[in-house]
């Protein structure tokens, strides 16, 4: 039975953590490859989401990720390289949105 808050997100971490403690790929090139695969299968923007926080906690940077778009634009095609392109940049939103939003929360929040 799923427990938690949230079961299925849950699960979802765990898998991924699983998975980073397995690959014996540095964690920004397996971050960058986890990108290609999920430009190939026309992931959803929350998949992205998901990677946001661990490729800036390995430093990779923008350019890098629009390489790999560039890079599986042959063989995924322009319309998967452009549908990944636009999820990213709407996690980037969700993100950014997010971040705002807890800043306001805690310079509204006062000391006790």
């Amino acid at each position: 039975m799923a427990t938690g808050d949230a079961p299925v997100l849950e699960a979802l971490i765990d898998i991924n953590a699983v998975s980073l403690a397995r690959a014996e790929l540095d964690p920004a090139t397996l971050l960058l490859v986890r990108i290609a695969a999920l430009a190939a299968v026309d992931a959803p923007a929350a998949s992205y989401l998901m990677h946001l926080r661990p490729m800036m906690e390995s430093g990779v940077k923008v350019d890098q990720v629009q390489d790999v778009l560039v890079a599986v634009a042959p063989i995924t095609g322009a319309p998967r390289v452009l549908s990944a392109a636009t999820k990213i940049t709407e996690a980037l939103g969700i993100t950014i949105a997010v971040a705002e939003m807890t800043a306001e929360a805690d310079a509204g929040a006062s000391p006790e």
